[in-house]
């Protein structure tokens, strides 16, 4: 067996494991196998986590410096920030993401100035998505509580973008989303939930307006 972040999570998580000591459990149970399982975990000190944050955004930053007409050497470093992505995307800057092996792109993207992406957890884009500029989309949501929040932990909600989708400029999108087949997302709408297919929705927070 490979041991993992996930399966060591889920052998303690599902009592599999006979010993039960919370001293043992903090070593092995890492913050980054707790991100990945749903659960509450410690995005700001944790060491691990921290490193490929910066890692991540040191590759942002060189995306960002380079000439728009540098098209083969910022293909490149997309190849090397992102989890997977198809053939012909556009993705123009400043663009940002937190850790980009979370984020998978189908084929014929296109992500106008200033697309923000918080991928603690997976952000999952289809084919032929057109996203305008200055757009979010956020995995990370924090404890209401004061206490919890102060001590830097969070939680990290997959969302998904399906099929010819058309996101228009100044949209964010919140964690745990999920916006189905050629939907239609208004400028400026706040997407806190669902979308279904071929349905226009905006407004804030984004309501129905009508289907496609």
């Amino acid at each position: 067996m490979v041991w993992t972040d996930r399966s060591i999570y889920s052998m303690f998580t599902s009592g599999a494991y006979l010993f039960h000591s919370p001293v043992v459990e903090d070593m092995l149970i890492t913050e980054k196998a707790k991100r990945d399982a749903g659960e509450l975990y410690d995005a700001n000190n944790d060491t691990v986590l921290l490193n490929e944050q910066r890692h991540c955004k040191d590759i942002c930053s060189q995306y960002n410096n380079l000439a728009p007409s540098e098209v083969n050497n910022r293909i490149a470093l997309l190849q090397r920030l992102l989890g997977s992505m198809g053939q012909s995307i556009t993705v123009l800057s400043p663009f940002w993401c937190d850790y980009g092996y979370n984020i998978h792109i189908g084929d014929n993207f296109f992500a106008n100035h200033g697309c923000v992406i918080l991928d603690g957890a997976p952000v999952r884009f289809g084919d032929n998505v057109f996203i305008g500029p200055l757009c979010g989309f956020y995995t990370a949501t924090h404890p209401l509580d004061v206490e919890r929040r102060n001590k830097g932990l969070e939680w990290a909600k997959s969302i998904t973008v399906g099929n010819n989708v058309w996101i228009g400029g100044g949209v964010h999108v919140l964690p745990g989303v999920t916006i189905g087949d050629n939907a239609v997302i208004a400028a400026g709408a706040v997407v806190n939930k669902d979308v279904p297919a071929n349905t226009l929705v905006g407004g804030v927070p984004a309501k129905f307006i009508k289907n496609l």
